[in-house]
């Protein structure tokens, strides 16, 4: 029997699972289908997630992670359980691992132990709580070790985490119950309000993901949009445009924008000069949308930089740190 060191990064919108020396092996939506009466799990992931709006009443499918907290405890149990199982491999099942599962820097330590104690019950031998922020600079390749103040942007689906590390510790930080998920719903408004149309939220993600932006493009971009009319019930489609998701998103970019200023002016002013040499660092999905580097660069005066590995780099920063559980 041989440890395996897995660093999981548990998202309200995606599950990824890092196992030492295979790298990302787990990339699946955090969406679980069950039988309501019997309570048998029908689909997880992807295959669920494709469920979303179309399933019959006597199936329910679920996010059971909301804002980067565990709302539904049994349910986060077995998907996680099933996940694991499958990055261990049939062959494995029995050994037990040593597992980093990331948070939110907001978490309480009441919603740490209860993640530390859904993890444990899947099996876990051992397992370390790590703040997504430290996770994430690790993940981008940052050094945080070093007595330097660097700042990272980690905007997820449920939350946005933005801190400044120096020393291997996070010396300010604010999380944003706001993020990826805000927009698929700020978008989901637009579209009512201004179009009389109802879209569900996986053409919202879709819009976001395909012409979505923060920041004028120097050629608009549009797409078809499908739904139902609110005044006929009938089904519509109509032209939506980059230009549009701007004002759609609006809203949610400023609340984002507003947290970085917050922590900027609280930090170190020693800190602040190491940022403005360096840079701030940008990751999570939510940092994909077209434009935000542009436009935190030019609402701080600082250059911003997207993570190459933007959507793995929590998970990535979990694995890598999951060999120095216990030691």
């Amino acid at each position: 029997m041989f440890d395996m060191d897995i660093g999981i990064d548990l998202g309200t919108a995606n599950v990824l699972v890092y196992v030492k020396g295979k790298g990302i092996v787990i990339n699946q939506p955090s969406v679980v289908a069950f039988e309501k009466k019997s309570k048998r799990l029908i689909a997880i992931g992807n295959k669920a997630k494709q469920m979303i709006g179309k399933a019959p009443d006597n199936i329910e499918v679920i996010r059971p992670l909301k804002q980067g907290v565990i709302s539904d405890y049994t349910v986060t149990e077995r998907m996680l359980k099933t996940f694991i199982e499958t990055a261990m491999q049939k062959k494995r099942l029995f050994s037990r691992p040593s597992i980093c599962v990331c948070v939110p820097s907001g978490v309480t330590e009441l919603e740490k132990r209860g993640v530390e104690e859904a993890v444990y019950r899947t099996g876990a031998k051992r397992v370390n709580i790590m703040e997504e922020p430290i996770a994430a600079a690790i993940g981008a390749e940052i050094d945080i070790s070093l007595p330097r103040g660097n700042m990272i942007v980690d905007i997820g689906g449920g939350t946005s985490d933005v801190a400044v590390i120096s020393l291997g510790g996070i010396v300010e930080s604010n999380s944003l119950k706001l993020a990826g998920d805000d927009y698929n719903e700020a978008m989901i408004k637009y579209i009512r309000r201004t179009y009389n149309l109802l879209i569900g939220e996986p053409t919202a993600e879709k819009i976001k993901m395909t012409i979505g932006s923060v920041y004028p493009r120097e050629e608009p971009v549009t797409m078809e949009v499908k739904g139902r009319d609110l005044v006929t019930g009938f089904p519509a489609r109509i032209i939506v445009s980059s230009e549009e998701t701007i004002e759609a998103f609006a809203e949610v970019t400023a609340q984002i924008l507003d947290t970085i200023h917050n922590v900027l002016e609280i930090s170190p002013p020693e800190l602040i000069a190491d940022i403005a040499e360096h840079g701030i660092v940008l990751s999570g999905g939510g940092s994909l949308i077209y434009g935000l580097d542009k436009l935190v660069e030019e609402s701080t005066g600082i250059r911003a930089i997207v993570s190459p590995a933007a959507l793995e780099a929590v998970v990535v920063g979990a694995g890598r740190s999951a060999n120095f559980i216990g030691k």
